[in-house]
């Protein structure tokens, strides 16, 4: 009976045993199994208290696959067996999942990423160098050719064809003379004829009170009075007629507006003469003319211009003054120089002569004995008087007074 028992229970322990091994056994297998734990009833302890008899080697059965099964493991020791397969079964089910997890296939993704990000960073660095090296070549080129050339013009200039040029500049350039020119006899040193009836000699200094009665009708040669202050009223004079702009040439005179003081409208020469009826008038015109305007030309405009005067106001005493010479430091004597200008007072005498006006032969004491206007007597442009210029000029007038 004892045999029996042992053998279905050794028979058992290894049916569970391999269907574990082999994933066979289910846990609700294992829930019917019979559990093996004590003796049978009829068994009965030993008086000593010892183990139950173990099964000898001899009545050992084989188990159905013909391995032999040891008799030593008791049915108390068969009990923990029952566990182990389980135990086993659950780990390899643990781990198995983790085991087929892909997360192992990342790491070598960061490795791919990471290293190839440097090469590409150091390849502009030596590209930005190598520029630099080409611009060097070309821009030491070039300045070897030209001066290869300017060393064979080099010789050229350096002929002795320049040294005539200061013999034909020597001779031109007038020597400066601030002495004022004299008269001989009746012929002046600009030409003009002192014995004309027109022209006005010398008299007793007629003061500022003279002067204040006077009309000064011109162009920037003028216009300077009231610039440099030279009348009574200062740059408030009202003895100054000429257009806003400061100038007149003498070929508008017809219909060129000038700048009436008295009410500050812009009107003809005719009609401001008309409204002031000056007293004396003297007329500077004509600098500006000389560079285009002929004899005929010129004299038939400045004859319009006083016969008009007259008509308008026939009581105003008109004096032509004569145009004042140039400085030989004036820019454009192409156009404007002293013998032009010399020429045209000859022109302005013969106009009061035939129109019965006077004549101021002003220029004299403006003129050094170069033929030029006296240096220190112009602004600086060669042709516009200073202040010690226009002086000069007010003196000529009070001491040539008009009868």
């Amino acid at each position: 009976m004892k045999k029996t028992a042992a053998a279905l229970i050794l028979s058992l322990l290894f049916l569970i045993l391999v269907g574990c091994a082999r994933g066979e056994v289910s846990p609700a297998d294992t829930e019917n199994e019979v559990p093996v734990s004590a003796a049978p009833a009829d068994e009965t302890p030993l008086p000593d208290g010892g183990e139950t008899d173990s099964v000898d080697e001899t009545d050992a059965e084989p188990a159905s696959d013909g391995t032999v099964l040891s008799s030593d493991n008791s049915g108390t020791d068969a009990a923990p067996a029952d566990t182990e397969p389980e135990t086993e079964s659950t780990s390899e089910e643990n781990t198995a999942p983790q085991a087929s997890q892909p997360p192992s296939a990342y790491p070598p993704a960061p490795e791919q990423t990471v290293s190839p990000a440097p090469e590409p960073e150091q390849e502009p660095f030596p590209e930005q160098t190598e520029p630099p090296a080409e611009r060097e070549e070309p821009s030491a080129a070039p300045p070897q050719e030209p001066s290869a050339p300017s060393a064979e013009e080099a010789p050229i200039p350096p002929a002795a064809e320049p040294e005539p040029a200061p013999e034909a500049t020597a001779p031109p350039p007038p020597q400066t003379d601030d002495t004022p020119s004299q008269t001989s006899g009746y012929v002046a040193f600009n030409g003009i004829d002192e014995g004309s009836p027109a022209v006005l000699q010398v008299t007793e200094d007629m003061g500022q009170d003279y002067i204040d009665r006077i009309v000064f009708l011109g162009d920037s040669t003028t216009y300077g009075l009231k610039a440099y202050s030279m009348l009574t009223d200062g740059r408030n004079t009202k003895q100054v007629w000429t257009p806003t702009s400061g100038t007149l040439t003498l070929s508008y005179q017809s219909f060129a507006d000038i700048w009436y003081p008295d009410d500050g409208t812009e009107i003809t020469i005719r009609e401001a003469a008309a409204k002031k009826q000056p007293e004396y008038m003297i007329i500077t015109l004509g600098v500006n003319g000389v560079s285009f305007m002929d004899e005929d030309y010129f004299k038939a405009e400045y004859t319009d211009l006083v016969t008009g005067i007259q008509q308008a106001s026939p009581d105003t005493k008109i004096i032509l003054q004569s145009i004042f010479p140039v400085a030989s430091n004036y820019e454009y004597q192409g156009s404007i120089n002293n013998e032009k200008i010399n020429a045209a007072n000859k022109w302005v005498l013969e106009v009061a002569e035939s129109t019965g006006v006077r004549f101021l032969n002003t220029c004299t004491v403006l003129i050094g004995s170069d033929g030029y206007m006296v240096s220190s007597y112009q602004n600086g442009d060669g042709l516009h008087l200073n202040g010690t210029g226009f002086g000069l000029v007010l003196d000529y007038i009070r001491t040539h007074a008009y009868p």
